[in-house]
């Protein structure tokens, strides 16, 4: 089976998760940036890797555009997005579900791989934000204990990426 994995990566967990599953699918792997020049209709199986961030995956609508074409070619197609919550989070499955259609649904696989957050490499943007949603939930007047445990963690750069969290894609791949 011919497949290719097309990431989507500003931190470098995104691009980490698509190698681990390049290598462990022995299938081809490229940035986003590159996908335009691939002709997609090549491959049997299309995996899509992005980041996470304020519940939705960054560049999805690419993905979602070529889907219907690529599903009625009879093509296989995986998206695994990659974000800073742990994937035993309760918030992860309830995030994930809002992010395809009944329809797409049945089109496309989803998995939800955790990374984590690497200051360094983020843009100002993003960094400002995440600084600021983590004094937000520390400074919470009726704080959780999970918000002043998610607030701490937030706080600095961390690496939760786990290779065991593409299994399920290389079985859905195979």
């Amino acid at each position: 089976m011919k497949s290719i994995v097309i990431y989507n990566s500003q931190t470098g967990f995104t691009k980490l998760y698509a190698e681990w599953i390049s290598e462990a699918a022995g299938c081809e792997c490229v940035s986003l940036k590159k996908a335009g020049k691939i002709k997609l209709s090549d491959y049997d199986a299309i995996v899509f890797g992005s980041w996470f961030m304020a519940g939705g995956i960054t560049k999805l609508p690419w993905f979602k555009k070529q889907m219907p074409a690529l599903a009625d070619a009879g093509k296989k197609l995986i998206v695994f997005a990659v974000g800073a919550s742990p994937a035993e989070s309760p918030m992860v499955p309830e995030a994930l579900a809002k992010i395809f259609t009944e329809d797409e649904k049945k089109l496309v696989k989803l998995f939800y791989c955790p990374g984590g957050l690497n200051y360094e490499n983020m843009n100002g943007f993003s960094r400002f934000m995440m600084k600021m949603y983590a004094k937000a939930l520390a400074s919470k007047k009726d704080a959780s204990e999970d918000d002043r445990e998610q607030a701490k963690m937030i706080a600095n750069s961390y690496d939760i990426s786990d290779k065991k969290y593409i299994e399920p894609i290389i079985a859905e791949i195979k």
